[in-house]
């Protein structure tokens, strides 16, 4: 039998089309693996053997009658529990939904199937993927897999440790303040944030809520060819989503392009975040790659336009507003989110509720004009830059709570943080939609991977693939997985 685990997802669909793989033969190895290898990791917290069985068989007969198939054809792939996929359970990372089995498939993942992607199972989230962390009552917290005693970093963990891990080539996941980046970079695996609307998003009962603050759907991989062939076949719009579009470029066109010529912004500190001096330090040594690709680097002189903590502030309006919304929908369907599951539902969810539903529609307006003063600045950056760089997070991990779930810091380089995610450098491309992407840079002392954040104005989403392809032509981190069992067991 051949060995698949280090197999691409590009490599899996083509050998699949050659009829020298299986498709059952990819989905009984990848359901082996998570059951050897998932509990050190607690990547996946549902398995759906069956179902990805039969259509694991489905799909080869396909191959056999030949039949015309898709890019991801007979790949297995993980789906971030926060999202429905019909008949497997949904639980949100809670104990309210435990028991909760899906209806309907949500169209990103949906999109996959139909390029030919078999769900496998279900990956690990933070409660309601409130928080930047995954950890959570139910199923506990979820570790990267270069050193088990550290998070993963969330909300999106469960799909990044899977990968990192090697039991899927590919994991859907979701960003709406950095949960696709975030964990992408504590797990040395690759993700990409696109132009808000690039993957449509239906989103009910409120068609409009994804906007505030911005929410998409990608993927996390182990090559950057990966994770544009899966969202290029995500991308599109859906008349269900007022805010969609479909792209007139695809981002696999970008995988081979120059990178000379293009100017590029470092900001160490995203021009006012705190971090960690060692972060830094393999932020700024993995610049160079960029710079033999061809790019021109110059550390700019940058500036937020309001400090740090403001903006992790006015993007907790924005989500508290839409946690009100969802307990105040709730209510009017019978259930009181804050009366019936108080010391069920995690405290801080429950206080993010109560905070928004005390904000007026007038709080909100103000926070949009602050929100414009960032778009403002970035744009301003933008027009002398055709990309930024920064480090993703802002500290070298978050070590999994032993008796409580996990939090992040609430200081940083001696600055105080908000512990949700004050401590990430990823919330200001939310509030703007710009395309942003984190690529490997190097690990820490400590074992846990640095991710570089790479970001482009808005609609250049093939420039920002662009840069991370040619990065990683420089500075090819695949080898880093094939370390990972030696690594195994080490602690901070």
């Amino acid at each position: 039998m051949q060995e698949t685990a280090n197999l691409s997802a590009i490599q899996m669909a083509r050998l699949v089309r050659a009829r020298e793989l299986s498709p059952v033969e990819l989905v009984r190895d990848s359901l082996d693996r998570i059951e050897q290898r998932n509990k050190s990791v607690n990547a996946f917290v549902t398995v759906c053997a069956g179902q990805a069985l039969e259509a694991a068989e489905r799909a080869e007969r396909a191959v056999l009658a030949g039949e015309t198939t898709g890019p991801l054809h007979g790949v297995p792939i993980g789906v971030k529990d926060l999202d429905a996929v019909a008949g497997i359970p949904v639980t949100r990372g809670s104990r309210v939904f435990a028991d909760r089995i899906a209806k309907d498939t949500v169209l990103s993942v949906a999109r996959l199937q139909r390029a030919g992607a078999i769900v496998v199972g279900k990956t690990n989230t933070s409660e309601f993927g409130y928080k930047a962390v995954t950890d959570n009552t139910l199923f506990g917290p979820t570790s990267t897999p270069f050193n088990l005693a550290m998070n993963a970093g969330g909300s999106s963990g469960g799909s990044a440790a899977a990968v990192a891990e090697g039991l899927v080539p590919l994991a859907h996941g979701s960003d709406g303040g950095g949960s696709l980046r975030i964990p992408a970079a504590f797990c040395g695996v690759f993700t990409m944030m696109t132009t808000f609307g690039r993957v449509a998003v239906p989103a009910r009962p409120n068609a409009f809520r994804r906007y505030s603050p911005q929410v998409c759907h990608g993927v996390l991989s182990r090559s950057v060819a990966d994770c544009a062939v899966a969202l290029d076949a995500m991308s599109g719009s859906d008349p269900r989503d007022p805010y969609s579009f479909t792209p007139q470029d695809e981002l696999t066109g970008g995988l081979t392009r120059s990178l000379s010529g293009k100017r590029i912004a470092y900001v160490p500190d995203l021009g006012g975040y705190p971090v960690e001096p060692e972060v830094e330090r393999v932020a700024r040594a993995a610049l160079p790659a960029l710079a033999e690709a061809g790019a021109k680097v110059v550390e700019a002189d940058f500036q937020l336009p309001v400090p740090h903590g403001e903006i992790t502030a006015m993007w907790r309006r924005f989500l508290s507003v839409c946690h009100a919304e969802s307990a105040e929908f709730s209510r009017r369907q019978g259930t009181n989110m804050v009366d019936d599951f108080r010391g069920v539902v995690d405290d801080g969810y429950i206080e993010s509720v109560m905070a928004g539903g005390k904000l007026s529609a007038l709080d909100l307006r103000m926070t949009e004009i602050m929100r414009t003063q960032v778009l403002d600045a970035f744009t301003d950056l933008f027009e002398s830059y055709d990309l930024v760089v920064s480090p993703v997070n802002g500290v070298t991990g978050i070590p999994n709570a032993s008796n409580r779930t996990t939090v992040g810091p609430r200081e940083v380089a001696g600055q105080p943080v908000d512990p949700l995610v004050g401590w990430s450098l990823t919330v200001p491309f939310n509030l703007i939609g710009s395309p942003a992407a984190s690529v490997p840079a190097g690990r820490s002392g400590n074992g846990v991977p640095v991710g570089l954040q790479i970001v482009g104005p808005r609609f250049h989403d093939v420039d920002v693939i662009t840069a991370c392809a040619a990065f990683e032509r420089q500075r090819p981190w695949h080898d880093e997985y094939l370390a990972l069992d030696g690594l195994r067991g080490k602690e901070a």
